[in-house]
């Protein structure tokens, strides 16, 4: 049974959407489950924002973006300098290798099923909440 109280406001999820009405849906959706949103249009700009906040918990990233990295790289960047942050990566193209994917990230398809995205940043919110206690 999935626990449905909203998390606690340190419960920031970045968002990383190169689509504008995509990035919406999806800050509205983060909204809805409780957490704290942020977002960035590209890999750059999540890196740029991760290197200046420590308080996010969740990154929740297309693959397909333009940029210098894409969602994966995104992904493998962030669990190497921010192993402790969880990671969700979705993608209406391709479905990635397991191979690809970082130790602990979540590959969830477009579109967005967001009663099981909601639940999934909950479960990855409790399981990081507990590798810090």
């Amino acid at each position: 049974m999935t626990d449905t109280s909203p998390p606690p406001p340190s419960a920031v999820v970045l968002i990383v959407e190169d689509e504008p009405l995509q990035r919406l849906d999806m800050l509205d959706m983060v909204a809805e489950a409780g957490f704290a949103a942020v977002e960035a249009c590209d890999a750059d700009h999540a890196v740029a924002i991760l290197e200046k906040r420590a308080d996010i918990r969740i990154v929740f990233t297309d693959i397909d973006m333009p940029g210098s990295m894409d969602g994966l790289r995104l992904a493998a960047c962030v669990r190497d300098r921010w192993p402790p942050i969880e990671i969700i990566i979705t993608s209406s193209g391709r479905k990635p290798k397991l191979s690809d994917i970082p130790a602990r990230a979540v590959f969830l398809p477009k579109p967005i099923d967001f009663k099981r995205a909601i639940d999934t940043m909950h479960v990855l919110f409790d399981e990081a909440a507990r590798d810090v206690r």
